[in-house]
């Protein structure tokens, strides 16, 4: 009977995590539909639309990061987690970018003016800090084992091989995934999100296969500050 037990506190604390990161995109759906209600102003409406959307992203970003630093209990959850995590942020943030990377590079190709450009940037940079805030907050309230005070935000080095295997490593996804990004255009937006989540789950897969290689295709998920 206490084997069967056995790894229930580590299910309850993966439940709590989940738990909070669903609370969260429930919240700001919640936001979302509120400021379409109520926000006439398009400038007013996208800056709150792109801070909703990064505060999720990066809040949910954080979390993950988190569980991905414990033991599985099975060899597929962190896959699991990873396409369901890509499918809820691209069915609930349609129409943001909530990525510094690509607002860039429609402003470079005339697609966005220089000051909506820069008044997404903004909201980018203020959704980041206030996700980073608020599970600070959340982790010293010490809801799990995993949820340490102690922890830290500091930037790490991701390159754990070789620079010009790093830089081929990175080309490469990068090429697989804006290719697909193009060639996904024509189908249909829900048929399309189920697509790239599950390519963004095989370059996971396929980095998980030489450990040493993880952290370009986390490069594709990972949007935090």
């Amino acid at each position: 009977m206490t084997a069967l037990w056995g790894p229930w506190p580590e299910m309850q604390d993966t439940c709590t995590s989940l738990g909070l990161m669903l609370l969260i995109v429930l919240f700001v759906g919640l936001a979302r539909v509120v400021t379409r209600q109520q926000l006439n102003r398009p400038t007013v409406h996208a800056f709150i639309l792109e801070f909703l959307a990064t505060f999720q992203l990066c809040f949910c970003t954080h979390e993950l990061q988190l569980l991905s630093e414990q033991e599985p209990l099975h060899p597929t959850w962190p896959l699991t987690l990873i396409y369901f995590f890509s499918l809820v942020h691209g069915l609930t943030l349609v129409g943001t970018s909530s990525n510094p990377c690509g607002v860039m590079m429609q402003m470079m190709l005339g697609g966005m003016s220089a000051e909506t450009g820069a008044l997404r940037l903004l909201a980018q940079v203020i959704g980041a800090l206030c996700s980073r805030h608020c599970i600070s907050a959340l982790w010293n309230l010490g809801l799990t084992k995993y949820h340490v005070s102690e922890r830290s935000f500091a930037c790490r080095n991701p390159i754990q091989v070789d620079l010009p295997k790093a830089v081929v490593i990175e080309a490469v996804c990068s090429f697989i995934f804006h290719s697909a990004l193009v060639h996904f255009q024509e189908v249909r937006t829900k048929l399309r999100i189920h697509l790239l989540s599950a390519l963004i789950t095989f370059l996971v897969y396929a980095g998980l296969l030489f450990p040493q290689n993880t952290w370009h295709v986390r490069s594709l998920y990972d949007l935090r500050l």
